[in-house]
C-alpha cells in the first residue's frame, strides 16, 4: 500500500488488518528490533505483520521474501511513502509477490460520498461499455437543489484546499499551516527515503519551480536554468519528485494523426492544496486555466489508478500548435477531454477533437469540453459539453 504521506495508508491498514501486529519503520527501535531477526526466524518471529514506512529499510524485504518463498507465511502488509517498487532493491526482491493498492488524496467523488457508499463516477461508466452518447443522454442535465449546491461546494474546496483527509476537521487558518507544515516534513522525511542531500536548498527551490510549471510541458533544459543546475540533477530531482507522489508526468499521444507530435511530457502537481501552498498561492487567489487543467488531471490520474481501469491517460500535441488537453485510450477506443476554465463553452471548443475523430476513425469515442458550468449539454457532432464537477462523480 503506497501513496504520499498523510492519505490515510497507516488509517486504513490498523482498521483492514486489526489483528496483526504492527510496526512503525519510523521509529528506530523498530528497525534495530527486526533487523536482528534472521531470515530463518522471520515467520516464527514476525510472522504475518503490517510493516509501515517499509522503504526505510528495504533489507527487511529479503527476509519477508526468504520466509514467504519457503512457505512460512503467505501474507503481510506493506506500507511506504514511495512508489516502493520503483526502487531497485524493493523491485527486485518483490517483484511477482504482491499486489500494489495505491493511496491518493481524496478524489471529489469520495468528498461528496462521505461516510456513504462509493458509486461509480460519470467518467467511469463514459469509459465502459456504453456509447457516450448514451450516457450523456440518460444524465440530468443540471443538478438542482441541496445536491447540486452541495456538489459545487465540494468541487470549491478541492479547488481551494486540495483533498488531503488531514485538513477537512481543521478552520481554514489552520489549513494553511498544515500545508506549510507539510512541505518541510516532505523535506525532512519522504525525500531523505530517497536521496542524501547534504544542501535542501537547491532541491526545494527545484520543487517550487516545478510547482510553478503544473500543467504545462516539462522542459528539463529550461527547469535546470532557472534553477541553476545541471540538467540531469534536475531529472533526478524530478524522479524524487515522483516516485513519492509528489508530481506526476502525462505522456504525448505519440501516433502522428495529424502532423508530427511533441514527444515532452506534461507535469502536474498531484494535490491542488500543496500546489497552492508551494506555489505561494493564496486559498482565495483566482484559478487560471494551468491550475483548472491541473485539477482535471489529478482527478483523472486518482480515479484510473484508484480504481485500477484499463485505461492510459495521454494529451495530445503536434509541432504546428493543434492541441488537444486529455486522451483516454481504452481497449475499446479513444475518449478526449478538452478543458475549459470558464462557465461558458460552444462548438468552437471541439475544433481540435474533430480533427482527432477524424484521424482515429472507428477507434473514436466521442470527445468532451469539460469546463467550470453547471450544464451537461450537447455541442453537436458528437460532441458534448460536461462540468467538471459532473464528470468526477
Amino acid at each position: 500500500m503506497t501513496g504520499a504521506r498523510q492519505t490515510g495508508k497507516t488509517t486504513s491498514a490498523k482498521a483492514c488488518y486489526a489483528s496483526l501486529p504492527y510496526y512503525n519503520l519510523d521509529a528506530i527501535e523498530y528497525r534495530d528490533q527486526l533487523s536482528d531477526v534472521s531470515s530463518f526466524s522471520w515467520a516464527r518471529t514476525v510472522g504475518a505483520a503490517v510493516l509501515d514506512e517499509v522503504q526505510k529499510e528495504p533489507a527487511l524485504l529479503d527476509k519477508l521474501k526468504f520466509a514467504y518463498d519457503a512457505g512460512e507465511i503467505d501474507f503481510s502488509a506493506l506500507l511506504g511513502s514511495a512508489q516502493i517498487l520503483l526502487l531497485k532493491n524493493v523491485r527486485e526482491s518483490l517483484a511477482g509477490r504482491v499486489f500494489v493498492f495505491e493511496i491518493f488524496p481524496l478524489m471529489l467523488s469520495e468528498l461528496c460520498a462521505g461516510e456513504g457508499p462509493l458509486e461509480m463516477a460519470l467518467i467511469e461508466r463514459l469509459l465502459g461499455t456504453e456509447r457516450v452518447d448514451e450516457v450523456l443522454a440518460n444524465e440530468v442535465p443540471v443538478l438542482l437543489g441541496p445536491t447540486g449546491e452541495e456538489v459545487a461546494r465540494n468541487e470549491q474546496y478541492m479547488l481551494k484546499w486540495g483533498g488531503m483527509p488531514g485538513l477537512l476537521a481543521l478552520d481554514e487558518t489552520r489549513r494553511s499551516q498544515w500545508l506549510r507544515s507539510y512541505e518541510l516534513t516532505y523535506l525532512e522525511r519522504d525525500l531523505g527515503d530517497l536521496a542524501r542531500l547534504d544542501d535542501l536548498k537547491p532541491f526545494r527551490r527545484f520543487q517550487k519551480l516545478a510547482a510553478l510549471r503544473s500543467g504545462q510541458l516539462l522542459s528539463f533544459s529550461e527547469l535546470a536554468r532557472d534553477a541553476g543546475m545541471a540538467v540531469e540533477t534536475a531529472r533526478r530531482y524530478m524522479e524524487y519528485l515522483r516516485l513519492s507522489y509528489q508530481a506526476f508526468l502525462v505522456p504525448p499521444f505519440s501516433r502522428n494523426l495529424t502532423s508530427q507530435v511533441v514527444k515532452t511530457p506534461k507535469v502536474f502537481w498531484g494535490d491542488c492544496g500543496l500546489l497552492r501552498s508551494l506555489a505561494g498561492l493564496t486559498p482565495d487567489a483566482p484559478v487560471d486555466g494551468h491550475f483548472f487543467e491541473t485539477y482535471v488531471a489529478g482527478e483523472l490520474n486518482k480515479l484510473l489508478r484508484t480504481r485500477q481501469l484499463n485505461t492510459q491517460l495521454f494529451y495530445y500535441r503536434t509541432r504546428s500548435g493543434l492541441e488537444v488537453d486529455f486522451l483516454l485510450q481504452t481497449s475499446r477506443g479513444v475518449l478526449a477531454l478538452e478543458v475549459k476554465n470558464r462557465e461558458k463553452v460552444s462548438v468552437a471548443d471541439t475544433h481540435a477533437m474533430l480533427r482527432i475523430a477524424s484521424a482515429l476513425g472507428d477507434e473514436w469515442l466521442g470527445g468532451l469540453v469539460v469546463y467550470c458550468g453547471n450544464r451537461i449539454e450537447p455541442l453537436g457532432n458528437g460532441f458534448w459539453a460536461v462540468p467538471s464537477s459532473r464528470l468526477f462523480i
